[in-house]
């Protein structure tokens, strides 16, 4: 049974049997990682940062969980002047595979259309989850036209995943509604490449309405679950 747990911004909780995985943790207005860690008080959590920015990465995940065993997965953006001498961080680029973490199998890093990198992982009991951070078919500045470059990269990507991983069992992906009419354009293809069986929309820029009403894209045999309010969950 895994229970997924919207935090803020582009931050999740994945809780599983065996570990407690959160994924660019920036801020946690209603305290719901907090109340994660002391119903799981003996699970190891495993912090995952996919690049340095001020919205996916926060320095407090280094006074989160202390009565835990902890492990930091980071993109190697990440710089070093950032991270206590005193924390054990295992730093990533793409191409990277790390294994045996505490509740985990393996970790691999993918690419990304902007800084940092997207993680596939792997858990002991096989399943997988990917957090596409900030992976997207958009250009830096959503108001400049898309070009063909950039959407013959973002697809270079997806179709990198498809190979190594066909399908997946968890995905988050970034998703604007600023980019545009199309802007489901990037999941759409991401779904067409890879199997996904569970979809949870990561909304950019609040226009949480707009994202979640638009499921058009979602293919059958994909269950989509557009939580979006901090401290909303759902079991799967």
């Amino acid at each position: 049974m895994n229970r997924v747990t919207y935090l803020d911004r582009l931050g999740f909780a994945v809780t599983t049997d065996d570990v407690i995985m959160v994924f660019d943790y920036f801020t946690d207005p209603s305290h719901a990682l907090h109340r994660i860690l002391e119903q799981n008080p003996e699970k190891p959590v495993v912090f995952f940062v996919t690049h340095y920015c001020h919205e996916h990465f926060n320095k407090s995940i280094y006074e989160l969980a202390q009565n835990h065993r902890r492990v930091y997965v980071m993109s190697n953006d990440v710089h070093p002047q950032n991270v206590p001498d005193t924390i054990a961080v295992a730093g990533m680029s793409k191409g990277d595979v790390i294994e045996d973490l505490p509740g985990i199998s393996s970790v691999r890093a993918f690419a990304s259309t902007g800084k940092g990198v997207s993680f596939l992982v792997t858990a002991k009991n096989g399943e997988t989850l990917f957090h596409a951070g900030n992976m997207s078919d958009d250009l830096e500045q959503p108001s400049i036209k898309k070009t063909d470059e950039a959407d013959a990269r973002f697809r270079s990507m997806v179709d990198r995943i498809a190979e190594q991983q066909p399908a997946i069992d968890i995905v988050f992906f970034p998703m604007d509604a600023d980019a545009g009419i199309d802007f489901e354009q990037g999941a759409r293809d991401f779904l067409a490449a890879v199997k996904v069986k569970d979809f949870f929309p990561m909304v950019i820029g609040g226009h949480a309405k707009e994202v979640c009403a638009t499921t058009d894209y979602i293919p059958a045999g994909t269950a989509a679950h557009c939580i979006h309010t901090p401290g909303q969950s759902i079991e799967l």
